[in-house]
């Protein structure tokens, strides 16, 4: 018996194909097969919600050779990833098959699940392939339909009400919705003054440190030292009552216990290689990507890690058995606890029960496979390997001890301390952390000198020091990952994309790698939370969620459920298309009057951001930018030390539609112009002329390009980021990650005759939080 195998991508093919032998053959599908029309009326509202698809063009010829091989064929095997995503597609695929006459008939079909692409594995999976999941593939055209119904109604409106180019979408408008939250938490707030008292003490030689607790028999609260003046009042007090010296008046010992971390999932994942490998989701899941499709590890291709999309902590009975046995061969038999550690989800919505990231093999430490890995594979591989084997280690022990020492009756200080006794799985590995070390944290992470109830140390000098509180911190990839995680917002799949979205579309910008919302991210955000404030809820989110989930698991039907939320939504759409005006969500009051007709000031939002202007306009022209400098006055700046290579005239940086500029000052007669941004080199070789690299360059217009280092002498280009691999179908020397609304993000050939593509992030996301607009 023949049996056809279908994957999702072609670097998966080839490592099944080396499993399974000659009676099987195995061909990718290149991710999704076929996909909504992309115009309106592509889910049918008015009869039942029919979804109408069409084949990708791009993927046509790939279908085509499905077609040609199944004709061959006595079974066909579905063996896309094992998620709704994964599940919808082979649906799709079939679905396409069948509409082929004759082509399916008197075929066996049957639907194949693994998550770990290693030799076993996949021939155990073969050997049991199940029915496609109707309640699977349910779920998935409901979340399709929803993100399509959001996309096609919302994003038109925010092109009449705002500016044209705007998206937004069902899981993307909560993520940028608590961006600005947080920016405007920040803005609000106002930092408040304290103090604190640290005494530096001595003993038998030996120096530390205790901080003012008590006073007056009363506890200190943050805010209890307000000001200079009563800090150093109390410094005073202190300093006589102590006469030199502190008493030791209680001693307090003990040991604690500090648990592992469990093992990855998708969004500790990306959370932890952000912290630790200044990863950014994407890249993150790129790689994981790669090391879960195979890698030739020396004349042999497995897969060496498991499946990369889940929310799952738990590990097979099989992983642990080998976890603890290497454990022990290596860190000893005292490292493991007495049985497996059974770990439980936290995440609010978990579904999808597949195991936890995991490396293949316990017994393929990092160092053996450095010679076979990229320097990204080798360091997210090591971080999934270390944490791995380190949750099923022996907790870490520690000793703390807290001494309390009294000036005087009631005036007390609290040095405190820890050491570590047995590191037990921090030997290993530590998990990281985003917030920032607290003072009682920094406290207890020094060591004390032996002390005992009634000793007198010797007080060297007491330290008054200012403090001032802090403001919430903006998002990082992490937090943000870990905070839509905990709201229930988006899905293992959906994170790396909803981030990617936010950025595209120049909502948010990065700062020192946190999230900083632009005036555009804003005013977008203004309008959905003042109009359509059910809709970027972060509860509603959740809850839709959780109908999804109950969709995938045959509880709830998905039509009722679709039924349920159009009709309120559509009728809000149409309402505020109606009754809400440009100007209103564009426009913003100050309590301000125009110092040149006396007339309101407003802000403005322009095509290069917010801006002051008069309401007097068109009569009066006042307008300023929002830090104060009248647009009237402002003088355009010199650039020191070059002049014009075409006139000799001085060069000015100019600031236009899209931004600043360098221009000639002679300018209309000189129409010289460049990039104010230097162009940054990628490593790329030049596909074309093989002599310079591909830089990455502005245009006039603010958009992104890459071309050659040697331009004008070879004139290559191309719009998407360039990847030094060949294409594996024409073996041009470079491909490229190309973008797109409706396909999400690929790794192309940017050749136009060669239609090489393979998914470049997660599926999932990229259809879920993007407004189709």
């Amino acid at each position: 018996m023949i049996s056809l195998v279908i994957v999702e991508s072609p670097a998966k093919a080839k490592t099944i194909k080396r499993y399974l032998g000659n009676d099987y053959e195995v061909l990718a599908s290149y991710g999704h097969v076929r996909d909504l029309l992309p115009k309106e009326g592509a889910v049918d509202t008015e009869h039942n919600f029919e979804m109408r698809y069409q084949l990708i063009e791009r993927n046509s010829k790939h279908v085509d050779a499905i077609v040609k091989s199944l004709r061959k064929a006595d079974r066909l095997l579905l063996a896309t990833d094992p998620d709704r995503e994964g599940e919808a597609i082979s649906w799709h695929l079939l679905e396409i098959l069948k509409k082929k006459r004759g082509l399916m008939k008197e075929k066996e079909v049957g639907r194949v699940v693994f998550h770990e692409v290693t030799k076993k594995a996949i021939r155990e999976a073969v050997e049991h392939p199940r029915q496609i999941s109707t309640e699977l593939v349910n779920a998935q055209q409901a979340r399709r339909a929803l993100d399509y119904l959001v996309g096609f109604n919302l994003s038109p409106l925010l092109w009449k009400k705002i500016r044209r180019g705007l998206s937004a979408g069902r899981v993307q408008s909560p993520a940028l919705r608590m961006i600005v939250e947080r920016e405007e938490a920040i803005e609000r707030f106002q930092a408040q003054e304290y103090w604190t008292l640290e005494a530096e003490v001595t003993t038998r030689g030996e120096n530390f440190s205790a901080r003012l607790s008590h006073l007056d028999g009363k506890k200190l609260d943050k805010f209890a030292i307000g000001d200079g003046e009563e800090a150093h009042r109390v410094e005073a007090r202190i300093l006589r009552e102590a006469e030199g010296r502190l008493t030791v008046v209680k001693v307090e010992k003990k040991s604690k216990k500090r648990n592992p971390a469990p093992p990855f999932t998708t969004s500790t994942l990306q959370q932890e290689a952000s912290r630790k490998l200044g990863f950014n989701s994407q890249r993150t899941m790129r790689t994981a990507q790669q090391l879960y499709e195979g890698i030739d590890i020396g004349g042999e291709t497995t897969g060496l890690i498991t499946y990369m999309r889940t929310d799952s902590v738990t590990l097979s009975d099989e992983a642990l058995e080998e976890i603890r046995r290497y454990v022990g061969q290596h860190f000893g038999d005292n490292n493991l606890p007495k049985a497996p550690r059974i770990f439980k989800t936290k995440s609010k919505n978990a579904q999808e029960a597949h195991e936890a990231i995991r490396t293949t093999s316990a017994f393929r430490p990092p160092n053996s496979l450095q010679d076979h890995l990229s320097k990204d594979q080798f360091r997210l591989y090591e971080l999934i390997w270390k944490r791995s084997l380190a949750s099923q280690m022996i907790h870490a022990t520690l000793d703390t001890v807290a001494v309390d020492l009294a000036a005087a009756e009631g005036d007390l200080f609290r040095a405190s301390g820890s050491v570590i006794v047995d590191p037990g799985f921090m030997a290993l590995y530590q998990e990281g952390s985003d917030q920032k070390k607290s003072d009682s944290d920094q406290e207890n992470s020094g060591l004390l000198p032996p002390l005992h109830q009634g000793e007198r140390v010797e007080l060297i000098q007491l330290l008054p020091e200012q403090h001032f509180t802090e403001p919430p911190p903006r998002f990082s990839e992490a937090s943000l990952v870990k905070t839509l995680e905990e709201f229930g917002i988006g899905r293992p799949s959906t994170y790396a994309s909803i981030i990617s979205t936010l950025q595209q579309r120049e909502y948010v910008e990065m700062d020192k790698r946190r999230f900083i919302p632009t005036d555009v991210g804003r005013v977008v955000n203004k309008f959905l939370t003042a109009h359509f404030n059910r809709y970027v809820d972060y509860d509603f989110t959740a809850n839709l969620e959780d109908q999804l989930d109950a969709v995938s698991r045959g509880e709830e039907e998905w039509l009722p459920l679709l039924e349920k939320f159009w009709r309120p939504f559509k009728s809000l759409v149409t309402e505020k298309e109606e009754s809400v005006s440009r100007k209103e969500v564009t426009e913003e009051a100050m309590d301000e009057s125009c110092p040149e007709c006396g007339k309101p000031l407003v802000t403005k939002l322009g095509k290069r951001g917010r801006f002051v202007a008069c309401t007097g306009y068109p009569d009066c022209s006042y307008t300023r930018n929002l830090d104060g400098d009248s647009d009237k006055k402002s003088e355009p700046e010199v650039v020191e030390g070059r002049s014009c290579p075409q006139c000799q005239a001085p060069l000015y940086i100019r600031e236009g539609r899209y931004g600043k500029f360098i221009g000639c000052s002679a300018y209309p007669s000189c129409k010289f112009i460049e990039s104010i941004e230097q162009p940054l080199d990628t490593g790329v070789s030049c596909p074309k002329c093989s002599q310079g690299s591909i830089l990455r360059r502005k245009s006039r217009r603010g958009k992104i390009f890459f071309s050659c280092s040697t331009y004008p002498k070879c004139d290559y280009a191309l719009w998407d980021e360039p990847v030094a691999e060949a294409c594996p179908e024409c073996s041009w020397p470079i491909l490229s990650i190309k973008t797109t609304k409706r396909r999400g993000t690929e790794k192309v050939c940017p050749q136009k005759e060669c239609s090489y593509a393979i998914p470049f992030t997660p599926e999932g996301g990229d259809t879920e939080e993007e407004g189709d607009g």
